[in-house]
């Protein structure tokens, strides 16, 4: 691989176009959104144990999956379709059933960039709090003819919840003008008072509401390609599973989902980690001097950059070059000000005091 650079500067510029693969370039990645703690050793060392089988038979298909998730969060399999991540399953929400789409950003790009060109529709949140106004969310739904709106939460890139009572409100006016609600939930699980938050067991009260999981994050299986989407109607759900082919999921990411239930108390475990990681990092970025930071509910923080300080750009590559450390800027996303906005993954508490040093390091011109 080192072939593709020869230099710190050329290394960032390679690096900054790819979208996986970081663990063959030797630098620390505060990019990417996965729990560091899960899955554990004996989860690895059983798919190794297993390799022959895995590679040498197919997998199965939707049916039988379905089932294997339905075993993790207590929903009936017809509800359930299983995707190669949830990529997959935005690109036919996206790409195939909606007519037109909206999306409050900044946020996840694919919901957009999945679309036909001009059958998606950019919400504004307010600026520069970033909260999600559902009301007006409504409102601008209704009157531009979706039929489909998606809401993440927490939200990417700016790591905060919509309230569930938000959330519930925005389902019935939708409900009403025949628009499917997707609420992504890929980062719930590092939420405080998920349980609380979560609209996964309340799905049917709503048939105008579908909630979306990529598994990625929250279980630290980037390279499983693992989501899925819940929805008490059943129309709905059929639709979306007419949109996957038989064998869209691998052995290995089935045997994970068939063994998951026996890790429940260790997943647990480890989103707490993660949580008190992620509250220390917080702090410690509030006490840098003009940064504005935004209180995070996932496993990420989205800043401001002080006014004086350069740009996201600028401080992302100087990060990279001088530090080998890999953040991700916001130019790119749909908001004001997008230069002056940095997303950092929270990791462990080491790493994120070497980052916290390298940042001030490196945010000013240097006399």
């Amino acid at each position: 691989m080192e072939s593709k650079y020869k230099t710190q500067e050329e290394k960032y510029e390679y690096i900054s176009k790819q979208h996986g693969g970081y663990y063959r370039h030797n630098f620390t990645d505060h990019a990417y959104l996965y729990n560091l703690y899960f899955p554990p050793r004996e989860v690895i060392n059983h798919l190794k144990d297993n390799i022959d089988n895995l590679v040498l038979n197919y997998p199965m298909a939707q049916n039988a999956l379905a089932e294997l998730i339905s075993d993790i969060i207590d929903q009936p399999t017809e509800r359930i379709v299983v995707g190669n991540g949830g990529a997959e399953i935005i690109k036919i929400l996206s790409g195939r059933l909606a007519k037109k789409i909206i999306v409050p950003v900044p946020s996840f790009n694919e919901y957009a960039n999945a679309a036909p060109e001009g059958q998606a529709v950019e919400f504004p949140l307010e600026f520069p709090s970033f909260q999600l106004d559902v009301d007006k969310f409504a409102d601008e739904a209704i009157k531009v003819g979706a039929d489909m709106a998606v809401v993440v939460t927490p939200n990417n890139p700016t790591s905060m919840l919509v309230p569930k009572s938000d959330l519930i409100r925005l389902s019935e006016k939708l409900r009403k003008h025949n628009c499917m609600l997707i609420i992504d939930e890929s980062f719930l699980d590092f939420a405080n008072n998920k349980e609380q938050i979560s609209l996964e067991q309340d799905i049917e009260k709503y048939p105008n509401m579908a909630i979306l999981k990529s598994m990625s994050k929250a279980y630290g299986i980037c390279g499983l390609r693992i989501g899925y989407l819940l929805t008490a109607n059943l129309d709905f759900s059929k639709s979306v599973r007419n949109g996957v082919h038989i064998w869209n999921i691998n052995g290995f990411a089935e045997e994970f989902l068939r063994i998951l239930p026996q890790y429940k108390h260790e997943f647990e475990d480890s989103c707490k980690i993660v949580k008190a990681d992620r509250d220390v990092f917080y702090k410690k970025l509030c006490a840098i001097d003009g940064m504005h930071v935004f209180k995070p509910d996932a496993n990420y923080i989205y800043c401001r950059l002080p006014d004086t300080a350069l740009s996201g750009p600028e401080v992302t590559k100087r990060l990279f070059i001088e530090h080998n450390i890999y953040i991700k800027d916001s130019v790119g996303k749909t908001q004001p000000d997008a230069d002056r906005y940095v997303r950092i993954a929270s990791r462990t508490n080491e790493e994120n005091a070497k980052l916290i040093e390298a940042l001030k390091n490196v945010m000013y011109v240097k006399g």
